[in-house]
């Protein structure tokens, strides 16, 4: 048995013997010279230098002193022109990672908060003191001595419940993240791409920038038009062509945008069942949907407050007290002088300008009054329905959505007996 590796060792090294003298034999001389480049490039300019020097005529005096010139001129110049050669290809050859994802800053919008740096929680495994109930004060203590267990929501998720938020743990509240093709990696690659520069870099800018062009979103309506903007400009700009595959993607997400406009300006006219049409947008592109001022937070919330405006509507503003508000009019008695006053066509075109400003005058301060007037209302009303609410909630228990109850260590101990009995 101890004959078997023995044998097989003393093959393989034969048989890497044998490879290794034809591959000496036969290509010595070209791995020599792969190998010998490097050093010839560095010391091309004192060998040139030298050969020059040695075909110039020798002598005494000026001749010898000229040849030396011409040493010095030539082995400088050549030596800072190779140098020059040498240092831009290193840095071509050494360079920057090309990460398409951050395009070169190494950081991202944090994908947990979309970089506001809040995101929402609920409570999980909570442990309180004797005597405390799970209301928001005690609750807050027992997060600030590590009592409690933390669940975070990322900022897609809309649960359509009002929960509470805190900084980003995941970028610390600052909303930036590290990119994740970057973290960790060394920045530095080695590649010939960068003697003939692509516009990739062009191109992922170009990607990520806003035009501050008027009426672009309106003109992306139109497909043609659409098509410029998203297929032919950055052809244009970056200078290189996209892939049919590629434009394919491009024109797909465009038509899923295209979608999204059309059911906001169906949900926009607040007709009935607008907020079925609201889910639709959120199923849709829940991202956009979040930052969208159409799609409305909380619907119950603004249902209630659209009854309380029409409720107001209905009533009837109290009259106007006198000497509110204040116009600056621009006719007045002194706009005439005492002999255009003398004129009676003067007098009675002063009457009836007068009479018409005061009433343009009335009208206005009585739709200010009734504006104002409604705005009061509206928010007692508003005070009168919340504010029990409010009360009611200050000491009270947390609802069951922020707070979730844990699991009573009694049933454990019972559990842990049933089965240690069985």
């Amino acid at each position: 048995m101890a004959r078997g590796p023995q044998k097989l060792i003393e093959s393989v090294k034969k048989f890497a013997d044998e490879k290794y003298k034809f591959v000496t034999t036969k290509y010595r001389d070209e791995i020599i010279d792969i190998l010998e480049f490097p050093i010839k490039v560095v010391f091309s300019p004192f060998t040139l230098a030298f050969d020059i020097v040695g075909s110039a005529p020798r002598g005494f005096g000026i001749p010898e002193f000229i040849s030396k010139l011409s040493y010095t001129s030539v082995m400088a110049i050549a030596a800072f022109g190779t140098y020059d050669i040498a240092s831009d290809l290193g840095k071509k050859l050494i360079c920057q990672r090309n990460c398409r994802t951050c395009n070169g800053w190494q950081a991202l919008r944090c994908a947990m908060c979309k970089g506001s740096g809040k995101v929402h929680f609920q409570v999980k495994n909570y442990t309180l003191r004797s005597g405390e109930k799970a209301t928001a004060e005690y609750m807050a203590d027992a997060i600030a001595d590590n009592r409690a267990e933390l669940v975070h929501f990322p900022s897609t998720i809309d649960l359509n419940t009002p929960l509470p938020s805190k900084d980003c743990p995941t970028c610390d509240g600052t909303g930036v993240m590290h990119c994740p093709e970057c973290k960790n990696k060394i920045q530095v690659r080695i590649s010939a791409d960068d003697i003939m520069e692509p516009p990739w870099k062009a191109c992922n800018v170009l990607r990520k920038m806003d035009y501050p062009y008027e009426h672009i979103v309106h003109s992306m309506k139109d497909p043609s038009i659409a098509a410029f903007w998203l297929l032919t400009l950055p052809q244009i700009v970056g200078g290189f062509e996209y892939d049919d595959d590629v434009k394919q993607k491009i024109w797909w997400q465009y038509k899923e945008s295209m979608r999204y406009d059309q059911l906001r300006d169906v949900v926009a006219k607040r007709n009935p069942g607008w907020e079925h049409l609201q889910e639709g947008l959120i199923a849709i592109d829940p991202v956009r949907a979040r930052e969208d001022p159409v799609v409305v937070k909380n619907v119950p919330y603004y249902k209630a407050k659209k009854a309380l405006e029409a409720e107001v509507m209905k009533l009837d503003p109290p009259p106007r007290p006198q000497n509110w508000g204040n116009l600056e009019l621009p006719l007045n008695a002194s706009s005439w002088t005492e002999d255009d006053l003398k004129d009676p066509a003067k007098l009675y075109e002063m009457t009836v300008l007068l009479n018409a400003q005061r009433e343009i005058a009335d009208k206005l301060l009585d739709a200010q009054w009734e504006t104002k007037w409604r705005q009061e209302k509206l928010n007692e009303m508003l005070e009168e329905k919340v504010r029990p609410y409010i009360q009611k909630i200050e000491n009270s228990v947390l609802p069951q959505p922020i707070v979730i109850r844990p699991q009573s260590q009694n049933q454990k101990k019972a559990r842990r007996k049933r089965w240690l009995f069985f």
